[in-house]
């Protein structure tokens, strides 16, 4: 058996994990990818690439993931079930493994209308619960079909995504013991800008001892400004924005200095909360300030494992 991913052996090791998030381009210019990856080497443990984020073509996440190796950072590549059926989910997992990656985040994905393609035919032949089955099985050496592998399977840490402000509440935290029952490994949640709502998530999680099955990640998102804020509160779906995270940065001198105060403030509440193994950090479009979040955060350097 080869070595368990740095990801895996950090939550298993009960340390406070660290990960980040890099969006591969919008053109087959891997230099992107490298540059964020010398800038944020060493800040985490490994480092989500979006599958087509919000239904754009990007380059690939394995593609993205094979330049984070090469510079000596770990990737978390995400894989949605938008783009395939289970023969190109399976195939992609084999190809991504036989290159060394071994964090796997199986999302649902955008759908295509919200994207640059709304034409586009989905694909949805399984949902992100049933790829997360298979990739079980795939570890445990078995294809979707029940065929067993004649060779090497491979070695895989499984993650979910969870969003514990869309509606129905009480189901959330429902769909996540599903997501643990078919054999993730660690969540990451939707960003976190109603800290409140997300403490009665998690209570609910303790409640059904979810916490103790699964690594669950706060994510965490710095905000620039007053009008993004808004914005995700009013037309981004299954996202919560508080009225008071709002009038902090309306009242800032600095908002930028602001919502990055706000950011690290909520790592710290993360960091006493039960049930919390991480904080899984999206700056988005902001990348060069993951650095100083982790830093004034008490998050670096990082553990050895």
């Amino acid at each position: 058996m080869k070595a368990a991913s740095k990801l895996q052996r950090m939550c298993e090791s009960g340390n406070f994990v660290v990960t980040g998030e890099i969006g591969p381009p919008k053109s087959c210019n891997g230099e992107i990818v490298r540059h964020h990856a010398k800038m944020l080497k060493g800040w985490c443990e490994s480092f989500n690439l979006t599958d087509n984020q919000t239904a754009i073509v990007r380059l690939s996440s394995i593609a993205a993931g094979k330049i984070l190796l090469e510079e000596g950072l770990e990737p978390n590549i995400q894989i949605v079930c938008r783009d395939r059926n289970r023969i190109a989910a399976q195939s992609d997992i084999l190809g991504a493994s036989a290159l060394g990656m071994k964090n796997v985040l199986c999302l649902s994905g955008d759908h295509q209308k919200f994207g640059n393609h709304p034409t586009a035919k989905n694909v949805f032949d399984v949902d992100s619960i049933q790829l997360i089955q298979i990739l079980d099985g795939m570890r445990k050496g078995y294809f979707a079909n029940g065929e067993q592998m004649k060779d090497e399977p491979p070695q895989l840490f499984i993650g979910c995504a969870a969003n514990p402000f869309a509606d129905p509440f009480e189901f959330r935290v429902t769909r996540l013991e599903k997501k643990a029952d078919a054999g993730a490994d660690f969540c990451q949640t939707q960003c976190i800008l109603d800290m409140e709502r997300f403490e009665r998530w998690m209570e609910l999680v303790r409640a059904r001892g979810l916490h103790k099955r699964i690594k669950i990640l706060g994510g965490i998102t710095p905000i620039k400004s007053v009008k993004a804020a808004k914005y995700m509160k009013k037309f981004v779906a299954g996202m919560m924005v508080s009225d008071d995270l709002i009038e902090r940065l309306e009242k800032a001198e600095d908002v930028k200095a602001e919502g990055l105060q706000i950011a690290i403030e909520q790592i710290e509440r993360l960091k006493k909360m039960e049930g919390i193994a991480g904080v899984h950090i999206m700056a988005i479009a902001w990348e060069e300030k993951v650095p100083e979040i982790c830093q004034r955060a008490g998050l670096a350097p990082r553990p050895e494992v």
